[in-house]
């Protein structure tokens, strides 16, 4: 009976304590390779949020439409030869900050003339999405060029539409509400899509030339998706951070200097009725801290959707009471890129509601995303 409890006994041994954990530590590195797979999956297959990006695309089209058509009349003085801030000091400067300007090639008055008109045109097709992949880099040269001819007569928002302008050359900003988009539909529904006889070789050797560029396209979309919404936490998490070390923002009475600076008072009697109110004027600042510093903490749950609908309140506050409608455009669509497709998806479907003959859909249509002439829709 002894020898038989002995045998026995390392059956009932209890296990070490940890012995579980050990192997789950051992399979825990398993998971590793299957995450860095889903994420390259993520960036090398599928295109990421296509609707932000064609938001990011009218957005800033419309802005620096609007903008270029507001400053007509003064366009001599800010942009032109009759500038007090010369086409010579212009030039002068770009030597040392390394700038450029296409309106600096001339000092011809038509020269100008032109190429503001030109802007204009640029300006009106990237917001429609018209060859988008070839018309964004013309509107990120005409930002350039206008930002860097009149480099002090900034407010903030044309600085974040010149940095947008760049980041959107490299996206696919065009494959959805564009014309492309639209052309690409109309395509793909017509059946125009011609295979040409082909050897073997060379229909292999294209199919691969083929997926090579979407797969190029496709992360360079995806990286400069993701490179916009770095930019903007990092816009909202240093202004907040800025805004903390001044003594103004930490006793409330910061924007009660602001509404009273005359260069920030489009309606001096608003101003001072708001002016009067001086507890909700210190909620104001606190809360304005609260959510620039805590923006980039909160974009991964839904917490951020009450986030982004306070500070769109916030810009439009700002737009009204200081007169700064370019800034606060520029920052209420690049809130938009934290929006998930699905939420744009709805706005295009509620738009077929209200307006039945608005047609939207343009993108939308699988056969025009599959077909490989969709490649050439941005």
């Amino acid at each position: 009976m002894q020898q038989a409890e002995q045998t026995s006994a390392p059956a009932t041994t209890p296990k070490r304590p940890g012995h579980g954990a050990e192997r789950a530590g051992a399979q825990a590195p398993r998971h590793t390779p299957a995450r860095i797979s889903t994420l390259l999956t993520l960036l090398l297959e599928e295109p990421i949020s296509l609707y932000a990006a064609a938001v990011l695309r009218i957005g800033y089209g419309f802005l620096y439409f609007a903008f270029l058509l507001r400053e007509f009349p003064h366009r001599d003085e800010i942009w032109g030869p009759g500038s007090p801030w010369t086409p010579a000091l212009a030039k002068e400067l770009f030597d040392q900050t390394g700038w450029a300007s296409i309106l600096t090639l001339s000092d011809s008055r038509a020269y100008f003339e032109v190429c503001y008109a030109a802007a204009i045109v640029i300006s009106a097709l990237f917001m429609l999405g018209w060859r988008t992949r070839a018309v964004s880099v013309l509107f990120a040269v005409v930002v350039t060029s206008f930002h860097a001819r009149a480099i002090f007569m900034t407010d903030g928002g044309d600085n974040l539409i010149l940095l947008m302008a760049l980041y959107l050359v490299v996206t696919a900003c065009g494959r959805r509400w564009s014309l492309d988009a639209r052309r690409a539909r109309l395509r793909a529904s017509a059946g125009k899509t011609v295979l040409l006889p082909l050897d073997q070789a060379s229909g292999e050797l294209r199919r691969h030339l083929r997926d090579a560029r979407l797969t190029v396209i496709t992360v360079l979309h995806n990286c400069g998706m993701l490179v916009i919404a770095a930019q903007v936490c990092f816009l909202y998490g240093s202004a907040g951070l800025y805004k903390v070390q001044g003594a103004s923002w930490g006793n409330g009475t910061a924007l009660h200097y602001a509404l009273n600076l005359d260069v920030f008072q489009p309606w001096p009697a608003l101003s001072a009725m708001a002016d009067e109110h001086d507890v909700l004027i210190a909620i104001t600042c606190y809360l304005t801290v609260l959510l620039q510093v805590a923006f980039p903490f909160v974009l991964f749950g839904r917490l951020k959707y009450p986030v982004l609908t306070t500070l769109l309140g916030m810009h439009v506050g700002i737009a009204v009471f200081l007169g700064l409608p370019l800034f606060s455009g520029a920052m209420i669509v690049a809130d938009a890129v934290f929006l998930p497709d699905r939420f744009y998806r709805y706005l295009g479907q509620l738009s077929r509601r209200v307006v039945p003959w608005a047609d939207v859909r343009g993108a939308q249509t699988p056969t025009a995303e599959a077909a490989p002439q969709s490649v050439h829709t941005d």
